[in-house]
């Protein structure tokens, strides 16, 4: 490690590989992925974020790529009913909803859209939270979520190394099958799960780290770490990178990681075009004082062009949604100029 005279400096290792706009990205695991995963949506990356929402368990997030590659299509039989809402032990509370049937639409919609994309993706970036699962006991299936139902029907368990080991090497040995071109970078969730205490959280975070590194010696390809733990325990080692309840990290800390996760992992052309994209996303979401007047429209019309020519330069690069709002905005100023 090198050390500045205010913090010591993780250093992060060489990745023999790249992702960028041309690059198909998964993101599958604990809310840290959403962090990251959210920035690259943002710049428009071509992004697939937690498809079945916030997994923290190696086995979860496992079963969820299983699930994507032989592309389960969920039934009424994989439903529970608990506090007036259908939920999906594989799932979390974000896909639950009063109507079985628009639960199933919600599962099914979304995995059968992620199975396409994982079989197609360049990059999946898994980020473990905790070595700590929960089976029910009635069945022994690890659930993702207990969808508040009450603790007796669990049993909670801290998984070894060797277990998740073990389920990773075989699941690979799939998804590589699948899917060969596929470059698999893990992260360890540097948000503390509190509730363990301080020792079974060291505990559990040790058993993830020393797991990942058996996974990658033992797999020997296309597998990599990325080391947002460490940063955030020793880089950002003071409370005041820490949001309000001194667990979870606070959006500085995030922009920090991801700056780091930019460098190590963005093709240098791919930085350059997310600078130009967040200059035209800052303009589009601009709010002048006075909209409705001939200068901002033509502004909007500026906007328009500079948008064009990046979609014209970078075919892969999709702008829909931003083309949607200018367009949005110059028809509310001609209606009202008119």
């Amino acid at each position: 490690m090198a050390h500045s005279k205010f913090q010591t400096i993780v250093e992060i290792p060489h990745f023999e590989w790249e992702t960028g706009y041309a690059k198909k990205n998964v993101f599958l695991g604990s809310c840290f992925t959403e962090n990251v995963g959210n920035k690259m949506a943002d710049l428009k990356y071509d992004v697939d974020i937690n498809p079945f929402g916030i997994l923290y368990n190696p086995i979860s997030v496992a079963n969820g790529i299983q699930l994507l590659l032989y592309e389960k299509d969920f039934t009424e039989k994989d439903l529970v009913y608990e506090n007036s809402l259908w939920h999906s032990f594989s799932h979390h509370g974000r896909f639950s909803s009063p109507e079985k049937k628009q639960t199933l639409q919600n599962i099914n919609g979304r995995l059968k859209l992620s199975a396409a994309f994982l079989k197609q993706a360049d990059f999946l970036f898994v980020t473990f939270g905790t070595a700590w699962i929960y089976r029910l006991i009635e069945t022994g299936e690890t659930v993702s979520n207990c969808h508040k139902m009450r603790a007796n029907k669990f049993e909670r368990i801290r998984l070894s190394v060797d277990e998740i080991v073990s389920v990773y090497t075989k699941l690979f040995d799939e998804l590589w099958q699948i899917n060969p071109k596929v470059k698999v970078i893990f992260t360890v969730s540097p948000i503390r799960h509190w509730k363990d205490g301080a020792i079974e959280n060291q505990r559990s975070k040790s058993t993830l780290l020393l797991a990942v590194d058996e996974i990658i010696n033992t797999s020997k390809k296309n597998c990599a770490y990325f080391p947002s733990y460490e940063i955030m325990m020793d880089e950002l080692r003071d409370y005041r990178f820490y949001a309000e309840d001194m667990i979870h990290i606070s959006d500085v800390s995030v922009k920090h990681i991801w700056e780091k996760f930019e460098t190590a992992l963005i093709d240098k052309n791919s930085r350059i075009l997310a600078i130009e994209i967040q200059k035209l996303n800052a303009a589009i979401h601009h709010r002048p004082f006075n909209k409705y007047t001939k200068e901002h429209l033509l502004f909007l019309q500026k906007q328009m062009s500079l948008l064009e020519a990046i979609e014209q330069k970078h075919p892969f690069v999709h702008l829909v949604k931003e083309k949607q709002k200018i367009n949005e905005q110059k028809n509310d100023i001609q209606n009202n100029l008119s």
